[in-house]
């Protein structure tokens, strides 16, 4: 069995011959501008599906577009050698909507290279994922060590409503012994990393409401509260005064030894000068395995349209991220509790769920991960892999856990901390594309070795 699987030089070869035309793929993806949230163009989504089944049978796997009542995901497979494992390699095609397009410095879907990284969205956020994944197929040929099965999803970024019943009806061919979830991101340009815990995620709505309708605020202000006041007074309850989730009943651990320098995350996250970190505790506490809440919007009257009258209503948009442990049933319990126990002056407060996810603790020990480590050291030429948590979520993890008990999942990606993903500006370092391909393609190889039958 070993001496049909490439060398590394062989790979590094295979991979440097085809990257010219990973990226030019690459590029055409970033040109459809899929986006699977409510108020868009879906035909840009079904037209992203396509693009990627046709890239998925042109490597020789048996491919198709399936959907359960959601966007358009896309099934490839190409069956293992004799006693090779099967590996899930796992990505999505969609993206985020654009945002404000006067912060770009170019059009979100025509691909620009700037000092050596790519930018566009989705260039980093998953189309590279979908790439690298073939780069690894076009490294062999059709001499791959290892069965496989692509399974890339076309609504993640909208929160992945339909994949459970995706993953329910196609249990059976998507089964593997290992799964490759390439959504993540690096430790930094030049080290990779392994994703081990993931937090969770409510979104959630909180209505208050204090008069019947608008009402003259210099007849009756002083003495009538209006709702937009007392929705303010309300979400100032939320964070304790060093900065800290207030919300009693959330859970949380600490993280790992790794430390983040300040400085290095004062410029990742674009803080302002004289801006204060918020809450207690190591960073990578706070960034990985504590719980954190923002508020992202708010609805009321504008500022320009506002006229002087009391507001009867107001709304704002929640965000709370779990730590990994949590449950996001209970986080709910615990944060509508906690508002409805706050309302101020008598106010009448609704709270609504709008959307959960389940954080993700991942163990990452076995021959699966020892492989993984030693394809990405491989590729990035002796450095030492970490194991890194990450702030966001990725609540189908915990879903793959369950359905696919026995599989061991690495959790892999395309990105650094300088890729923007969901802003404006997103790129993709295109040196580290070409290592994390390579490892990817070397991951199969050691994969094949570590895990093979008899």
């Amino acid at each position: 069995m070993t001496d049909s699987i490439m060398d590394e030089a062989a790979l590094r070869a295979a991979i440097l011959r085809e990257m010219p035309g990973v990226r030019a793929d690459l590029e055409r993806l970033v040109r459809i501008p899929g986006i699977a949230f409510e108020g868009f163009d879906f035909s840009h989504v079904e037209a992203s599906a396509e693009a990627v089944a046709e890239l998925l049978r042109a490597e020789g796997l048996q491919t198709r577009i399936v959907r359960a009542g959601g966007q358009p995901a896309v099934i490839g497979t190409k069956p293992a050698p004799p006693g090779a494992p099967t590996v899930l390699l796992y990505a999505h095609h969609d993206v985020q909507p654009i945002g404000d397009r006067s912060m770009w410095q170019s059009d979100p879907f025509e691909p620009v290279e700037r000092d050596g990284r790519l930018y566009g969205r989705g260039a980093a956020d998953d189309k590279a994922g979908v790439m690298a994944h073939i780069a690894a197929l076009r490294a062999y040929g059709d001499a791959l060590p290892v069965g496989v099965v692509l399974f890339i999803e076309g609504e993640e970024e909208y929160g992945s409503e339909s994949l459970d019943a995706l993953l329910e009806a196609h249990r059976d061919e998507l089964s593997a012994d290992v799964i490759v979830i390439a959504d993540s991101a690096n430790w930094d340009v030049g080290v990779p990393a392994l994703t081990t815990s993931l937090r969770g995620i409510v979104n959630a709505f909180v209505e208050v409401r204090t008069l019947d309708s608008a009402v003259h605020s210099g007849m009756f202000g002083g003495i009538a509260p209006d709702a937009l006041t007392a929705l303010v007074k309300l979400l100032g309850t939320l964070h304790t005064e060093a900065g800290d989730v207030a919300v009693e009943g959330l859970f949380g651990r600490a993280a790992s030894a790794l430390d983040y320098p300040e400085d290095r995350l004062r410029a990742e996250a674009g803080m302002l000068d004289g801006v204060q970190f918020v809450g207690t505790d190591r960073l990578t506490d706070r960034m990985w395995t504590k719980p954190a809440l923002a508020i992202l919007g708010i609805d009321a009257p504008p500022t320009a349209e506002a006229p002087n009258a009391l507001v009867p209503s107001a709304r704002a948009k929640l965000n709370l991220r779990l730590a990994p442990g949590d449950d996001p049933k209970t986080a709910f319990a615990a944060l509508k509790a906690h508002l409805e126990k706050h309302a101020p002056w008598g106010a009448q407060v609704t709270v609504t769920l709008e959307q959960d996810g389940h954080p993700s603790v991942i163990d990452a020990t076995g021959p699966a991960f020892d492989a993984a480590r030693d394809a990405f050291r491989t590729a990035w030429d002796g450095v030492e892999p970490v194991d890194v948590g990450i702030g966001g979520s990725i609540p189908f993890i915990a879903t793959f856990q369950q359905l696919f008990p026995g599989a061991a999942i690495l959790v892999t990606g395309v990105e650094d901390p300088h890729s923007k993903a969901h802003g404006p500006n997103e790129s993709l370092h295109l040196g580290e594309f070409q290592r994390a391909c390579l490892a990817e393609a070397l991951l199969l190889s050691t994969v094949a070795k570590a895990l093979h039958k008899g």
